[in-house]
């Protein structure tokens, strides 16, 4: 496997910062009251800070932060590693708090993000993202697309709409084969770029 060459436990690459910790008080009151609500049935002993290093767009190494569910806490920083080593570019790693948890906000800025106690977008199931358990990646250049029940094209976010055509090149692009697509699916994750009813070409999940 393409990972195969990380040792257990490893922590940094050249410095740089990949590490997993429990929810400390501080990072805590970041979430409470917006990815952590209230009604948020997820125990806090559940989800995991992590804290990875990436290349942006810009070719420099940026410090990046995840909340996460633990049963993938490890996968990620394994992933993310691997991203690192091959100068994966990935824009912006904030916890969507910064962004006061609106999901659009925080996708119109190319933030990739993982855990947000919220419901799928139109209806009152629970998504995965609630569980820290789905991680969407650059999605302003890797959009949500579904179609209407009036036969029109809505994406997510709105101002991606130029990116909805995936047949074009772009930075960012997340496409089935890529290195970002095979780390996540070695490491047992689904890419919503394939699903059928919809295309959430940002979106892996467990």
């Amino acid at each position: 496997m393409i990972f195969c060459w990380l040792a257990a436990g490893f922590g940094s690459i050249s410095g740089q910062t990949f590490s997993i910790d429990t929810i400390s008080d501080e990072v805590f009151q970041r979430m409470k009251g917006k990815s952590y609500g209230s009604d948020c049935s997820v125990p806090r002993s559940e989800l995991r800070y992590l804290r990875l290093s990436h290349y942006g767009g810009d070719g420099m190494i940026h410090d990046g932060e995840l909340v996460c569910n633990k049963m993938i806490a490890n996968d990620l920083k394994e992933i993310f590693q691997v991203l690192f080593k091959h100068k994966y570019p990935i824009e912006r790693m904030r916890l969507i708090d910064d962004y006061d948890a609106d999901d659009e906000r925080s996708m119109t800025d190319n933030n990739t993000s993982c855990f947000n106690f919220r419901t799928i977008a139109g209806s009152k199931k629970l998504s995965k993202h609630s569980l820290g358990l789905a991680i969407d990646i650059n999605p302003l250049y890797n959009p949500c697309v579904k179609q209407s029940k009036n036969g029109g094209t809505i994406v997510q976010p709105a101002s991606a709409r130029r990116y909805a055509n995936r047949k074009k090149r772009w930075p960012y692009k997340i496409t089935k084969g890529d290195l970002c697509y095979r780390l996540f699916v070695e490491h047992g994750f689904k890419w919503g770029g394939e699903w059928r009813s919809l295309k959430d070409y940002q979106h892996f999940e467990r």
